[in-house]
């Protein structure tokens, strides 16, 4: 007994030289690509972030959409943290940030905006690029809006600006929604929304039910996947980590909140639209054109007020990012070491 316990001794010892030698490793190449998991206390809700690269180099603030995370970004920020800092936030509810309940956070476009500015300030960034996707499109326009000296440059990613974005059978029923929270079968008699019906077997459908559906694994897998060419390119630890957080006891009432509160950001478009034109922010865009929730529809009208845009319109979805990855961060790089990357100094 005494000897086999001496040998079993002697095993767990090498095992954790052989751990403490394999964290060092993975250590270092943390190191190498900068990454880190961090959060941060902004008026007591803890959120998340992901940051990556070299403070000194421009920074690229990356604002999610619904129903993912900074998840989003993991390979996005490993690709560019040679050349740039990077920084991408969860929101309250989304991710691994705090998820106070509907009674306890003020679960709208305007206060996640707030929190966000917070976040910027409290971590000290000061200039940036702003990386908008979906949610994070009327989240960061509000910031660029009222900080506009702080903006360096905009990468646009299916994020909208413009009623032609939502002026589509997706978002009909969405925006009866936002006049009537009680509506029933409002909007919901158009060809995409008459499937979910069908599902269902509801004929009469509330709407509040209808967006529920938005909840579901099925449409969470639709969300990455309509619009691919090659469905077997996405992959499925996208949906195995956002549903997962959707599934959440509480969770579905935040998104319901979420959604209701979209109906604030069609009334601030004449106010970001006039941003675009006096401002003139350098801008990317890189969209997926088959997406049927932001519509190619939707990025044509940046072109009438920017003049300093770069248009791409990608063959793939909603999340263009998980099939066209290498293709958004060359155009980036590119993109960002052209328009925002630190002048020559001076001559002497």
């Amino acid at each position: 007994m005494k000897s086999r316990f001496s040998r079993m001794s002697l095993s767990w010892s090498a095992y954790l030289v052989l751990s403490i030698a394999i964290i060092g490793s993975v250590a270092q190449a943390d190191d190498a690509t900068g990454v880190a998991y961090r959060t941060v206390a902004i008026d007591d809700v803890e959120i998340f972030y992901r940051e990556a690269g070299n403070p000194e180099h421009p920074t690229v603030l990356l604002l999610h959409g619904f129903p993912t995370s900074s998840h989003m970004f993991r390979d996005l920020i490993t690709e560019l943290a040679d050349d740039f800092h990077l920084v991408a936030p969860d929101y309250p509810g989304y991710g691994f940030s705090s998820m106070p309940t509907v009674d306890e956070f003020d679960y709208s476009f305007d206060n996640m905006a707030s929190i966000i500015e917070k976040f910027i300030d409290e971590i000290g960034l000061d200039r940036y690029s702003l990386y908008l996707m979906d949610y994070g499109a009327p989240i960061g326009f509000r910031i660029a809006t009222r900080r506009p000296d702080r903006v360096e440059a905009l990468i646009v990613q299916n994020g909208n600006a413009y009623v032609e974005g939502i002026d589509n059978n997706f978002w009909e029923p969405i925006r009866e929604y936002w006049k009537d929270r009680d509506a029933i079968n409002k909007g919901l008699d158009n060809p995409w929304w008459k499937n979910v019906k069908a599902a269902y077997k509801q004929p009469q459908m509330s709407n509040d039910d209808a967006l529920r559906f938005l909840l579901t694994l099925g449409a969470t897998k639709w969300q990455y996947t309509n619009g691919v060419k090659n469905v077997e390119s996405v992959s499925p630890d996208t949906w195995a980590h956002v549903q997962p957080l959707l599934d959440r006891e509480g969770n579905q009432e935040i998104q319901l909140q979420m959604f209701y509160s979209y109906g604030t950001n069609p009334p601030l478009y004449p106010a970001w639209q006039a941003y675009f034109r006096e401002y003139q922010p350098p801008t990317l865009i890189v969209w997926g054109e088959n997406d049927e929730i932001f519509p190619a529809a939707g990025a044509e009208p940046y072109k009438r007020d920017l003049k300093d845009l770069e248009y791409y319109l990608l063959d793939t979805g909603h999340f263009a990012l998980e099939t066209h990855g290498q293709e958004i961060a060359d155009l980036m790089r590119d993109f960002l070491n052209r328009k925002v990357a630190s002048p020559p100094l001076a001559a002497n």
